[in-house]
């Protein structure tokens, strides 16, 4: 890891990744462009997909938190048998399990909360949420340990770089996920 922490340096090591993800980005508001005429039918899913991308996200920014904290200590290890990676990444699939079917039925209550006609059921709604969020901790795993693998091995400082790639991967993947599941589910 870097010893030098200046604002020259951190702008040196994030820009690059910054302009990269930027790019991608632009990709995941493609794909929510293609998408734009079942969420126009379907307003629950049109209020599901911020908070599907938002919790995503803030998963993957916990595990990344975590994992820059645990590299920073010196404690991390990324052999697969590691407790505490495997704990980490346990936590983070458990929230997800947790939280993502009170995030379905909390866009199907707001669709309806504010006078709209819900043409699916609370129940399909809650399995969207639930099947996109635990596909999507588990890629926010692979992306956050992924990425903070990389970090290390390039000598960059997770706390720079790993955090907004996490978020901005998980970003595009909640879009792609949510509308892979709807495929599957809905269409």
């Amino acid at each position: 890891m870097p010893e030098e922490w200046t604002v020259s340096a951190i702008t040196r090591a994030t820009l690059p990744v910054l302009l990269g993800l930027t790019a991608v980005e632009i990709g995941s508001g493609l794909v929510l462009g293609s998408f734009e005429n079942t969420l126009y039918r379907h307003p629950s899913l049109l209020v599901l997909v911020p908070v599907t991308i938002g919790t995503a996200g803030n998963l993957g920014s916990i595990l990344a938190s975590r994992l820059s904290t645990a590299l920073h200590l010196g404690t991390l290890s990324f052999d697969p048998r590691d407790d505490d990676l495997a704990g980490n990444a346990l936590a983070t699939v458990t929230l997800a399990l947790s939280v993502f079917p009170v995030v379905g039925a909390g866009a199907w209550g707001a669709t309806v909360l504010t006078g709209g006609h819900p043409d699916l059921s609370v129940l399909t709604v809650v399995a969207v949420s639930l099947a996109s969020g635990a596909a999507l901790a588990l890629l926010a795993v692979v992306v956050t340990v992924a990425a903070t693998y990389a970090a290390y091995r390039l000598r960059l400082d997770p706390d720079d770089v790993v955090i907004p790639v996490v978020t901005n991967l998980c970003d595009v993947l909640g879009v792609v996920v949510l509308f892979a599941v709807v495929q599957v589910l809905v269409a």
